[in-house]
C-alpha cells in the first residue's frame, strides 16, 4: 500500500511469510496473473491503480476470498484505536498542561518535544516493511499531546470556539470526501496521485521556507500564515488534505480487494490518522486567521 500521507511514502504491502496478499490473482472477473497486464503479479509494484481502474485495463474491485485478509471492519477498529488515543492524550494534555502565563513556556516545550517524538516515530514506522501497532499507538499518543497544548493555546489566546469549529470542519471534510468517493465523484488514478503528491511537495516546501524566514527574519516570514495569503494557503492545505483522504480510501479499498494481510489495517489506520491530523491543524489555523480578521 502506497502512503497517502502528505509527508511520507509507503513502499508496499508486506509480502513475507508466504502471504498471498497482493501477489495473489484477483477473484473471478479480474485479470489473471501472467496475462497482458504487466502489473498482474503485483498490482502495487509499479502502478497501484492498474487493476482497479478501467483505464489501465482493470476490471474493478473484486471481493477477497482468503482468510486472514484485511477487512473494512479491521480498518475501522484500528482507526478508532489510533484516533481514540489521539483524542484521549489531547484531552489529558489540555487539562494537565495549562497555557497560562506561568506555565506557557513549559507547556510549549513539552508540546514541541512531543511533536518531534511523534515525527520520529512516524518516520520509523514509514520505513518499516510491516506495521508495528506499538509504534503507531505511541505516535498517536505523542501527537495527541502536541494537539492538546496547541488547541488549548489557540482557544485561550485567539478564540474560545475555534477548536470546536476545527473539529466540526474536519469531520465535515471526512464525511464529504467519503460520500464523494463512494458515489465515484472522485476517481483516484495515477494522474490524480501524481498531481496531489506534486502539489503537496510544493505546499510543504513553501511552508518550510515561510518557517525559516519567520525564524531568522522575524515577523510572519513570507506572510503565508496571516491575512489574505494565510486564508488562501489554509484553504489549499484543507483541499490537499481532502485529496489525501481520497487516496487513503483508495488504499483501503484496494487492500480489501486484493486480500492484504490483516495486519496492514494498522497501516491504513496510521495513514488515515495522519491525514486527519493534517486537516485538523489546517482547519485550526484557518479559523484562527478568520477569527482574527473579525
Amino acid at each position: 500500500m502506497r502512503s497517502s500521507n502528505p509527508v511520507f511514502s509507503r513502499r508496499g504491502f508486506s509480502r513475507d511469510n508466504g502471504q498471498a496478499g497482493f501477489n495473489a490473482a484477483p477473484q473471478a472477473g479480474g485479470p489473471a496473473v501472467g496475462t497482458q497486464n504487466p502489473y498482474a503479479t503485483n498490482p502495487y509494484a509499479t502502478n497501484p491503480y492498474a487493476q482497479t481502474d478501467p483505464q489501465y485495463g482493470g476490471a474493478g474491485p473484486q471481493a477477497p476470498a482468503r482468510s486472514g485478509a484485511m477487512t473494512i471492519d479491521d480498518v475501522v477498529t484500528r482507526t478508532a484505536s489510533t484516533l481514540g488515543t489521539v483524542v484521549l492524550t489531547a484531552v489529558l494534555a489540555w487539562v494537565l498542561l495549562p497555557v497560562d502565563q506561568d506555565n506557557l513556556g513549559k507547556s510549549y516545550g513539552i508540546a514541541i518535544g512531543a511533536a518531534l517524538v511523534a515525527l520520529v516515530l512516524a518516520l520509523v514506522q514509514s520505513f518499516k516493511r510491516k506495521p508495528v501497532p506499538a509504534l503507531i499507538l505511541a505516535y498517536a499518543a505523542f501527537e495527541g499531546v502536541f494537539l492538546g497544548v496547541i488547541s488549548s493555546a489557540v482557544s485561550t489566546y485567539l478564540s474560545p470556539g475555534v477548536v470546536v469549529q476545527a473539529v466540526m470542519g474536519t469531520m465535515a471534510v471526512f464525511a464529504g470526501v467519503l460520500f464523494a468517493y463512494k458515489m465515484r465523484w472522485i476517481r483516484v488514478t495515477r494522474r490524480f496521485y501524481g498531481f496531489v503528491m506534486a502539489a503537496a511537495m510544493g505546499f510543504v516546501l513553501l511552508m518550510v521556507a515561510n518557517l525559516l524566514f519567520s525564524v531568522f527574519g522575524g515577523g510572519d516570514g513570507l506572510g503565508f500564515r496571516s491575512g489574505g495569503l494565510g486564508i488562501l494557503f489554509g484553504v489549499i492545505g484543507i483541499i490537499l488534505g481532502a485529496c489525501f483522504l481520497a487516496l487513503d480510501f483508495k488504499q483501503v479499498e484496494d487492500g480489501v480487494t486484493y486480500g492484504a494481510p490483516r495486519e496492514e489495517s494498522w497501516m491504513a489506520a496510521f495513514g488515515l490518522t495522519m491525514t486527519l491530523v493534517w486537516i485538523y491543524l489546517e482547519m485550526l489555523r484557518l479559523f484562527s486567521i478568520l477569527s482574527g480578521n473579525d
